[in-house]
């Protein structure tokens, strides 16, 4: 091994966790796994259905945000104990931006449940289309964006890309 080339997650994990990863669906370079993201695609769908069935908005509004470990905690997954054990092994240099996408996606999920209660609640359908797919829109971007992370970007969306976004 190059003593001057950077450490990646794998090279800073203890060795027993390594000899865990092969195999698994979580990455060897940040210690992150994907599935973390199904939370965020399933209020997406529902999001998706707001504007054509707004009845629906009750059960979106039930969504909660919840942080990795608690995703892993309630998942039935293979990998569940291996995500949370390796969580506290994840470099910063991943952590941090993950830890900021997860903040927009959570903010994001919440502006676009307020912006479609009040739509509905104003009767003004073509405005609640307009604002649920544009924040829509915002969101997957922050999810494609937290995909990146976990496969080893350090890339998120800034402010101003998320108020461009959302209109």
């Amino acid at each position: 091994m190059n003593v001057d080339a950077p450490l990646t997650a794998l090279d800073a994990a203890p060795e027993p966790l390594r000899a865990k990863l092969e195999g698994s669906n979580i990455s060897p370079v940040t210690l992150l796994a994907t599935d973390y993201l199904n939370h965020f695609n399933e209020i997406v769908m529902l999001l998706d259905l707001i504007p054509d069935m707004p009845e629906i908005l009750e059960e979106a509004q039930a969504w909660q945000p919840k942080t990795y470990v608690e995703h892993f905690r309630d998942s039935t997954i293979a990998d569940r104990d291996l995500a949370i054990e390796c969580w506290p092994h994840v470099p910063q240099r991943y952590r941090r931006p993950f830890d900021r996408a997860v903040e927009t996606m959570d903010m994001l999920v919440r502006q676009i449940l307020d912006h479609a209660e009040m739509q509905i609640r104003a009767n003004d359908p073509d405005r609640l289309r307009h604002r649920v797919k544009a924040g829509v829109e915002a969101l997957r971007m922050s999810i494609e964006a937290a995909s990146g992370i976990i496969h080893g970007s350090e890339q998120t969306l800034d402010q101003r890309e998320i108020d461009r976004l959302m209109g």
